[in-house]
């Protein structure tokens, strides 16, 4: 009797398929604004090639089949292509098109190279295809620690993060405008007005300084520019809103939609908020709790060598967008919430030392991510929290 395989979960630190050296053509390619500089590793050829290219997709394709004839030439036979570049500028677009020419096309997490830790470490082109043919090499043997890949989304995958991306871009856009005209009637001794209001822009010119002047010519047009902005701005963030409201309503069990229906059903968090974590955490594939916390950034970052144990905070190494909503989320989870385990938890933490309040609001919002994520991923709703009825 066999005994059966253990089932390994690839978490994109090192590669399941077994390496042939023989039969497989590495390629690694440093990419910039101007230019790519490819390097490989030619079954069967000494000299390991270096070739500068221009910005073209077709000619890396060539030099791969370049590569493979003088490859097959020595008496390779080339099953395998597998080419590697750091993430970047460039996003993910000549990975999805090397996979549709049928290329093994692998994407580095740009910090997960060593490099060398010298002063004033010399930094080119070509050292850095060497980093990268060393750490992908050591990758595709199935060795750990080498580099870490960066999972490769689909278009439509990348299109729907859009709507959230652009709506918080604008409510900062937003933001600013308000701050500079508030700054602006600060400096003019103007109290007690709102320029968040639709008639605003219309109310300027009788408005009044303290010594009962107008507002300056050059100083009220530049006040009207920036409400009118303000407005569209405005408008844009209403038409973003709505659309997500009507394409969930359209297909309410179409891939994520459904994913975020449910997370929106708990007191507490919105749509918006809902959206944006099922489409930058919740829908990808996490091998356990831990990875949740990881990708958000809310775990530690230890600072261990003999008798010395510390922790230096927040390893922010995640994503971001998911780290400051989550925070966010944490403290309006205490408002909504107050009922349930996770806000008692922090109650009974912080009854006796208010000072851990701001710390441990981060342990929170790292406990509420992981209960939101079985929540959309296996329907197991945290104790004591509050759901909407399902519509």
């Amino acid at each position: 009797m066999t005994k059966p395989k253990t089932k390994t979960v690839n978490d994109f630190s090192r590669c399941l398929d077994p390496l042939d050296m023989d039969a497989t053509l590495i390629a690694v390619i440093e990419m910039s604004q101007s230019s790519w500089l490819v390097a490989g590793i030619v079954p069967g050829v000494e000299r390991e090639p270096l070739k500068k290219l221009a910005i073209d997709e077709h000619a890396l394709l060539s030099l791969m089949n370049r590569w493979r004839a003088e490859a097959e030439k020595q008496g390779h036979r080339i099953t395998r292509i597998a080419v590697a570049f750091e993430a970047g500028h460039d996003g993910f677009w000549l990975a999805r098109w090397l996979a549709a020419q049928g290329v093994e096309a692998h994407v580095i997490h740009a910090s997960s190279v060593a490099v060398t830790r010298e002063h004033r470490r010399a930094k080119t082109d070509r050292l850095d295809t060497e980093l990268l043919k060393r750490a992908f090499l050591g990758w595709l043997r199935g060795e750990r620690g080498h580099c870490k890949m960066v999972a490769v989304p689909t278009l439509a995958q990348e299109d729907a993060k859009r709507p959230s991306r652009e709506r918080e871009t604008l409510v900062g856009e937003a933001s600013r405008i308000i701050t500079r005209v508030k700054s602006a009637f600060v400096r003019l001794g103007i109290r007690g007005f709102n320029p968040k209001l639709k008639a605003a822009a219309t109310r300027l010119e009788t408005l009044r300084t303290p010594e009962d002047e107008p507002i300056p010519p050059n100083t009220l047009a530049a006040l009207k520019r920036d409400l009118e902005r303000h407005q569209i701005v405005k408008k844009q963030i209403r038409e973003i809103e709505q659309t997500r409201l009507d394409v969930l309503k359209q297909a309410p069990e179409k891939g994520p939609h459904a994913m975020v229906l449910l997370l929106a059903r708990v007191i507490g968090v919105g749509v918006e908020t809902a959206d944006m974590l099922v489409q930058e955490v919740l829908s990808r594939t996490m091998r356990d709790r831990r990875a949740v916390g990881r990708y958000a950034g809310l775990t530690g970052s230890p600072d261990e060598s003999g008798a010395k144990r510390r922790d230096k905070g927040l390893a922010r190494s995640g994503n971001a967008r998911v780290r400051h909503g989550m925070i966010q989320l944490a403290w309006r989870f205490l408002l909504f919430q107050k009922d349930s385990a996770l806000a008692q938890w922090y109650r009974q933490r912080t009854a006796d030392a208010p000072s851990t309040r701001k710390t441990l609001i981060v342990a929170l919002a790292r406990k509420l991510l992981i209960a939101l994520w079985r929540l959309a991923r296996e329907g197991v709703v945290p104790e004591g929290v509050r759901m909407r009825p399902a519509a």
